[in-house]
């Protein structure tokens, strides 16, 4: 039983994984594809970690792979945001068809 849990919290990892990478070629700018990828990462590599857990229990493998569970959960978010923030600041434009910035809305209420 704790074999099939296991696979199927793989399974549906690798389903995030795979519309995440359909997102990484389908969307239109720079910060709607790092959303796609934080959304692939978090949770299909998550899950996918998660489903190695149940399956080989309390062993050297499950604790590595809690281990990567716990550094990427850490990790990823913040890089995608500083990836972000680096790439507004350097000027990559947002798509055309974009409603809201709340980084330049931000900026304007600072300056008055």
């Amino acid at each position: 039983m704790r074999e099939i849990i296991g696979y199927f919290f793989m399974f549906i990892g690798v389903l995030f994984d795979a519309v995440g990478c359909i997102g990484l070629v389908r969307l239109p700018d720079l910060y709607n594809r790092l959303q796609a990828s934080l959304k692939c990462v978090a949770m299909g590599t998550s899950l996918i970690l998660l489903g190695t857990i149940i399956i080989v229990g309390v062993s050297p493998v499950g604790a590595k792979a809690f281990l990567c569970l716990l550094f990427i959960l850490i990790i990823s978010p913040t890089t995608e945001h500083a990836l972000a923030r680096a790439s507004y600041i350097a000027g990559v434009k947002m798509w055309e068809k974009s409603i809201v910035d709340r980084l330049n809305e931000d900026k304007k209420s600072e300056t008055g």
